[in-house]
């Protein structure tokens, strides 16, 4: 996760600082227009592109939803012979053959070719990704990847924008259009890291504005415009980029102006670049030059004094951090499987790791570190309880506010293992958030590299790919600063670009090729660390020589010490409260610690006599300039009395020590005491009576004194009372915070189970309204009790047989009146009850209405008996059907009973159905061995006649008749009979049914023998 930053180590101006409306040179990078370019600055005559081959620009084109369209807005504003080429890559399906390249022809005279493996790009042309592929470019020749995941989250613009930034470095130009997600955001930044440029479609104008947006959130964007104007604007850039090239920064004046920008820079935002690359500064003012079409660097100056708003810009180019999770991840590996184990098997259980990750830009370094710190923790055996506190610092305070939200968009899966997704990241909308116990392992905080001082007891030190961007002064300064700031044994990781040159000394490799070191102790004194205050070197103009650096020893300071405590007056350094820092020489005769808690203010300490004219001397010496001296204090030692002068003086220099007061302690001798006295004329009496009273005084006043000792110390304990109070409140604050989240994190669930609730309501009113128009259609009418015989529910049939109304639901079925006359409704409801078995029944109403019920129990989805269901069905119109058919029936039987002939009915099998009495006493038979039988077998076949046969098999299948055929036969039980049969086929039972009536005419002995 290495970033390449232009410096990382200074602030980004304030709030005050943001650029007006007003102001040219807006956030989206536009070129002013004609009327606000300084009159030195209009754009030079158009040059020729590079003159070699292989410098024409390329440029990369990322698009996915609605891109169709976006793609043809910007190919309409390519001019013809523009001398660049344009690869293009968006989201395609795998499955479907490319149709792109024939949709794009339309809209460019260009030749648009979609890739193949291994293709030059050459100027004029437009290549197009095939589907199902990852493009990449090397050399200028583009090479197809078959994809890790062909479905799911790809992030193809991304991958293309990385090669691109790596093959053509500062000549990278990227272009994210209409899109959803935010594939190309990380591309943008590779390109931004090697001095490219990057151009954005303007969100409002975007069909889909999910990638466009998600790019110019990040401040990545040079440009953003519509898509019909992105082309004239890239065209205007390449052409004067040559021209901003040539500035010749060797030269005097290319010198001052370079250094005025600087100064305008550090005015602005109160950062000093003056100690970074030139080289690296140059690059980045020449492409802001080069999009504002201005051709020499004193222009530029001009330019940035008449619109601060472009200062802001250049400063955030100057910022622009470039980093991803895991970036190098041989060192992410080498960390957690050996380096971190390290530390942790060194550390007691319990202990807490402090690490710092200096320019940590945008934060993924510090997670990554936080990340996999947990994993080799939880791989540690026997497992510790040691924690990580992480600092994580950088100039750039936009940055360090979304570290702290630890919210990233989803194309960190790029970079990210599904599982470190799944045991560190929570997903969200467009992205994945750390999870919190991960982001309360770093502490983002805005701090200069070069200026602020460090943080020390470190046990791990990350400062990657920052220390090649600072002067080689600044660089030999910074990794001794380094080895005082971690703790012995602690690591320095830097960027893989960068080694620690000369001072192998301070650190011995872990893996040189990696960049790891371990901080080691030097064999010799090493020379002073000269701290960030110090790094920068005076004002230009200033005559003052800097003081050179003071050795390791000096014996001529020792003997200075020594002859300051022998022989020079006690004295002691405080500060305006009283409160000691430092003593010289023997003060014990004057001070001497008060009982109780230590405390080492200098009235406290003062002894009997000194304490009240020194605290009149203190205060005035404080608010006066100039020493208060005090002559002749008497003070008490010991049972003794000493004399002492007091100087109590506030220092004005050096700075180092500006604002303290010193205190300086003179014995007077007895005898010049005595002098004292008789110069001014004094009686022994009279001094006793001035002494008496004066002790009284003092006596007085060390009585207040005390009172006001005590009560201070009284505010001291309830001020410490208030802290503590402070911090539980804030305890209690953070908890509240913690609530808050929490409640958020349940309300956002609690949205989420509202709107399934809700889909699920709606189904439910669906399958509802079906349901209801379902039993309504059968015209049925059905009636739901629960276990207590309350009536649940009823269809709209149930009303006309029962008078229900809406306010009947709830109430027993027992208390409803009804027309049917069904006494025992409720025992059969509790006999379906008790044996779960359906009940069917059909009653009559008293209207004469007749209806088949049946009770059924009504189970629920978990097979659980919660009452009963009844259906009644109107079978009144069958009943007189059936009564009808019956009639017609017993009528039709009656008709052929009367008939004197005997007549059978056959089916299509010439089975008997029925025959009639005249049959049965003609041939001395019965119904029970006739019917059913077939009419060949009847008195053992004395009806399979071959003639009869064929006659009447062929009339119910060609619809025949026949009429007296005549049967001369010779019966066992009859004797000889002539018989004439008649047959005709029958339809009956809504022509289901064909039958044969076949009638028997018996001629026997008549004239009529031998007809037929």
């Amino acid at each position: 996760m290495t970033k390449t930053r232009a410096h990382r180590s200074s602030a980004p101006p304030a709030a005050a600082d943001t650029i007006e409306p007003s102001e040219p040179a807006t956030g989206r990078g536009e070129t002013p227009p004609p009327g606000d370019r300084p009159a030195d600055t209009a754009a030079p005559p158009e040059p020729t592109f590079p003159q070699r081959d292989d410098q024409f620009p390329i440029v990369g084109i990322g698009a996915s939803a609605g891109g169709l369209e976006a793609f043809e807005q910007f190919l309409k504003g390519v001019p013809e012979g523009s001398g660049m080429a344009f690869v293009i890559v968006q989201h395609l399906d795998p499955t479907q053959p490319g149709m792109l390249p024939e949709l794009l022809q339309r809209a460019t005279s260009m030749p648009v070719l979609q890739v193949t493996d291994g293709m030059p790009v050459q100027p004029d042309s437009v290549y197009v990704i095939p589907p199902g592929h990852d493009l990449s470019l090397l050399h200028r020749v583009l090479h197809l990847l078959e994809p890790l995941a062909p479905r799911g989250l790809r992030l193809p613009i991304d991958l293309f924008f990385r090669s691109l930034a790596d093959d053509l470095q500062e000549q990278s130009i990227g272009v994210i259009l209409s899109g959803m997600g935010s594939d190309g955001t990380l591309g943008l930044r590779a390109i931004k890291e090697k001095a490219g440029l990057a151009l954005v479609q303007d969100p409002a104008s975007a069909k889909f504005d999910g990638m466009p947006k998600s790019a110019v959130d990040t401040g990545l964007a040079d440009i953003v415009a519509p898509a019909d104007e992105l082309a004239e604007k890239i065209l205007a850039f390449v052409r004067h980029l040559p021209a901003a090239a040539r500035a010749e920064p060797v030269e005097a004046p290319a010198r001052s102006a370079l250094d005025k920008v600087i100064i305008l820079i550090r005015a602005r935002t109160g950062q000093d670049f003056s100690l970074y690359k030139k080289s690296t500064i140059s690059r980045r003012i020449e492409r802001r030059m080069a999009i504002h079409q201005i051709g020499r660097l004193p222009a530029y100056v001009r330019f940035l004094q008449e619109n601060p708003g472009e200062l802001d810009l250049l400063f955030k180019e100057l910022l622009i951090g470039v980093t991803s999770f895991f970036r190098d991840p041989a060192v992410w590996e080498a960390l957690r499987d050996r380096v971190l184990p390290e530390l942790l098997a060194a550390a007691p259980d319990g202990a807490t790791l402090r690490a710092w990750v200096a320019g940590c830009s945008t934060g993924e370094e510090a997670y990554s570190l936080a990340i996999v710190f947990k994993e080799a923790l939880a791989k540690l055996s026997p497992p510790k309880r040691c924690t990580l506190q992480c600092y994580a610092t950088d100039l750039d305070r936009d940055a360090i506010e979304r570290a702290r939200a630890g919210f990233y968009p989803e194309n960190i899966v790029a970079d990210v293992s599904e599982e470190r997704q799944d045991r560190f990241f929570v997903k969200e909308e467009n992205g994945y958030r750390v999870k919190k116990e991960v982001r309360e392992m770093v502490v983002f905080a805005p701090q200069n590299l070069i200026m602020d001082p460090p943080f020390t007891r470190l046990d791990l030190l990350s400062c990657r790919n920052l220390l090649i961007y600072l002067e080689p002064e600044i660089q030999r300064k910074l990794l001794p600063l380094f080895h005082y700031a971690l703790s012995p044994g602690g690591v320095l990781v830097l960027g893989t670009a960068e080694s620690i040159g000369g001072f192998t000394g301070l650190f011995s490799p872990i893996d040189a090729r990696l960049r790891l070191y371990r901080r080691t102790e030097p064999a010799l004194p090493a020379t002073p660390i000269e701290f960030p205050t110090v790094f920068f070197p005076p004002e230009p103009g200033t005559n003052e020589p800097q003081p050179a650096p003071k050795p390791a020893v000096n014996l001529q300071q020792a003997a200075d010490q020594v002859i300051l405590q022998q022989y020079a007056p006690a004295a002691v350094l405080t500060n305006d409260a009283g409160d000691i820092l430092y003593i010289n020489g023997r003060t014990g005769r004057f001070l001497e610690p008060a009982a109780g808690k230590a405390n080492w203010n200098v009235f406290a300490m003062a002894r009997d006599g000194l304490r009240t004219e020194l605290e009149g001397a203190f205060r005035l010496a404080v608010r006066q300039e100039g020493p208060v001296a005090l002559h002749g204090v008497r003070v008490g030692v010991n049972g003794g009395t000493v004399y002492v002068d007091v100087t109590v003086r506030q220092l004005e220099a050096p700075a180092a020590v500006k604002g303290l007061v010193l205190i300086v302690f003179t014995d007077v001798p007895a005898r010049a005491r005595r002098k004292v006295r008789e110069a001014h004329g004094g009686q022994p009496g009279e001094c006793r009576e001035l002494e008496q009273r004066l002790r009284q005084a003092e006596d007085d006043l060390q009585t207040t004194h005390e009172e006001l000792q005590s009560s201070h110390e009284e505010l001291q304990s309830t001020n410490e009372e208030f802290q503590s109070a402070n911090e539980e409140l804030q305890s209690t604050n953070e908890e509240l915070t913690t609530s808050k989240e929490e409640m958020q994190s349940l309300n956002e669930e609690l949205q989420t189970v509202n709107a399934e609730l809700q889909s699920r309501v709606a189904d439910l009113s669906h399958v509802n309204d079906d349901m209801k128009n379902l039993l309504n259609s059968t015209n049925i009418a059905t009636v739901f009790l629960d276990g207590l015989l309350n009536l649940r529910w009823y269809t709209a049939a149930m009303t006309r047989l029962v008078n229900l109304l809406p306010g009947d639901m709830g109430r027993p079925v027992t208390d409803i009146a009804s027309d049917l006359i069904y006494p025992d409704l409720t025992e059969d409801i509790q006999e379906v009850l008790r044996t779960l078995a359906v009940s069917e029944k059909e009653v009559a109403t008293r209207n004469g209405l007749r209806y088949q019920v049946r009770i059924l129990p009504y189970r629920t989805l978990d097979n659980r008996i919660d009452g009963v269901v009844i259906t009644f069905q109107d079978v009144t119109a069958s009943r007189f059907l059936e009564q009808a058919l019956d009639d017609a029936r017993l009528y039709a039987e009656e008709v052929i009973a009367t008939v004197r002939e005997p007549l059978l009915v056959l089916d299509g099998t010439m089975r008997v159905v029925s025959a009639n009495r005249s049959f049965y006493e003609m041939f001395h038979t019965s119904k029970d061995v006739v019917e059913g039988q077939v009419l060949y077998a009847l008195g053992d076949g004395q009806w399979d006649i071959p003639a009869l046969r064929e006659l009447l098999e062929s009339i119910l299948p060609e619809s025949r008749v026949f009429d007296d055929f005549r049967v001369d036969h010779v019966f066992p039980t009859l004797g000889r009979k002539v018989l004439l049969l008649n047959a005709r086929r029958l339809v009956t039972e809504g022509a289901n049914r064909e039958l044969i009536l076949l009638a028997f005419e018996d001629v026997t002995g008549t004239g009529r023998e031998g007809t037929g």
